[in-house]
């Protein structure tokens, strides 16, 4: 990783999550500015808006419009959530800044929360997340112990309460609203919007929820200037993004980027292909997004603009490669298994449609399919798509659609042949 990236300053370094080397690279100097008046809140929204920071969480709305819903002049208590709960298939890119830079989400998460007039943050990390815990909250000991998190910071009167906690591993978490039920002590389950949190979030009051990654990407920003950072970025997609890339790679793993960057040039960076196999196709955004073919990846660009150009989207930045091997049936009915297991189970169609899916797969894969049964998979799915409280409907829904939209001769084949045929027994 270079240290002229966003979320990776100190990763070269020996001790890349301590405060002392975090300070070395200007760590903290743009929130002491806050602190002591020299910028104001509307100057920091202004800066992140002009830098055309999209959410890196999955949804990509823009995250300066984001921060400014909440009027921070409004009196009463407001929160800020950083949704650090990374349960998106394929996306491992969070849990890197939390483990090798935390400071840098502190510092993010404290610029953030006094923009918007915030007093107390949430730092809300998936279950299976202990070691990047321990580092979050030995990172934390060490801002407060520097006097830069807490109450009177700095003898400024201004106060800020971080506290980071631990979820159980349920991906439906992940979705915004379930996160603030899971932090109130419920059960992990999606609220009706309206209302939204900028008006009624955790605890009924006004909440921003970001990701990790957008949060981390804040200090930065405003450290080197928003002109800065949209520049290492396309006209619509601003700055750096992480990648998590996985599946038939020779070197999987995590990748800070420019936006814009060609595919190729990302798999490049993940070794090529393995065994120098044909690329089948790539599922550019963590398993919910619509899946690519290999060809037409390959000539596409890494951007928010880019990915919609080949019906897909960055999401979460999880990017899984299918080589020519792979048997796109099995591999959707692994996805659809997945999403079977972590549906909240709140409505119905997502309740019922993940298992009628997963079902049909099975009958499919075990020769009992016929050619309807393919027609079948996609009505399923549209009548799961955009009838659900949250957007877990549409993560079943893409990948099936998609699937069969580019390899239907497949599932195909598997209903004309059956399994033993198909498998060469």
């Amino acid at each position: 990783m270079k240290q002229n990236l966003v979320c990776y300053r100190t990763f070269e370094e020996k001790s890349p999550s301590s405060f002392e080397t975090y300070k070395k690279f200007n760590g903290y100097t743009t929130w002491e500015k806050l602190l002591k008046g020299k910028m104001k809140p509307s100057e920091v929204i202004d800066a992140i808006k002009a830098a055309g920071l999209m959410g890196r969480g999955g949804a990509g709305f823009p995250t300066g419009l984001k921060m400014s819903f909440i009027n921070r002049d409004k009196e009463g208590q407001k929160y800020l959530v950083c949704n650090s709960d990374e349960s998106e298939p394929g996306t491992s890119k969070d849990r890197f800044i939390m483990q090798k830079n935390p400071h840098q989400l502190i510092e993010g998460m404290a610029i953030a929360a006094y923009t918007m007039g915030a007093t107390v943050g949430y730092n809300y990390m998936r279950g299976e997340f202990m070691k990047e815990f321990e580092s979050c909250e030995k990172a934390l000991k060490e801002a407060k112990k520097a006097g830069l998190i807490g109450k009177n910071i700095l003898g400024t009167g201004i106060n800020f309460e971080l506290i980071n906690i631990i979820g159980a591993g349920a991906y439906i978490v992940g979705e915004e609203t379930a996160m603030l039920e899971s932090i109130e002590g419920k059960r992990a389950m999606p609220r009706f919007k309206p209302p939204f949190p900028a008006n009624y979030g955790l605890y009924g009051k006004p909440t921003t929820v970001n990701n990790t990654e957008s949060l981390a990407s804040i200090p930065v920003i405003l450290d080197k200037g928003a002109e800065w950072f949209k520049k290492l970025g396309t006209e619509k997609s601003g700055g750096t993004k992480i990648f998590s890339v996985s599946g038939h790679v020779a070197k999987p793993g995590v990748f800070e980027i420019p936006m814009g960057t060609p595919f190729k040039d990302l798999l490049e960076l993940a070794g090529g292909m393995l065994d120098n196999r044909g690329c089948k196709a790539v599922i550019p955004g963590g398993s919910s997004m619509k899946i690519v073919p290999g060809k037409t990846m390959l000539k596409a660009e890494m951007s928010y603009e880019g990915m919609q150009s080949v019906g897909s989207a960055i999401g979460s930045g999880g990017v899984i490669v299918m080589d020519d091997r792979t048997c796109m049936v099995e591999a959707l009915a692994c996805v659809i298994k997945f999403y079977e297991d972590e549906s909240c189970g709140q409505c119905t169609p997502c309740r019922e449609g993940t298992n009628w899916l997963h079902q049909n797969l099975r009958d499919i894969i075990a020769g009992k399919g016929k050619i309807k049964d393919v027609d079948l998979l996609v009505e399923i799915a549209g009548k799961i798509e955009g009838k659900t409280i949250c957007a877990f409907g549409e993560a079943v829904a893409w990948p099936v659609q998609s699937f069969i939209e580019h390899f239907r001769d497949e599932f195909e084949f598997y209903c004309k042949n059956g399994y033993s045929k198909v498998k060469g027994k």
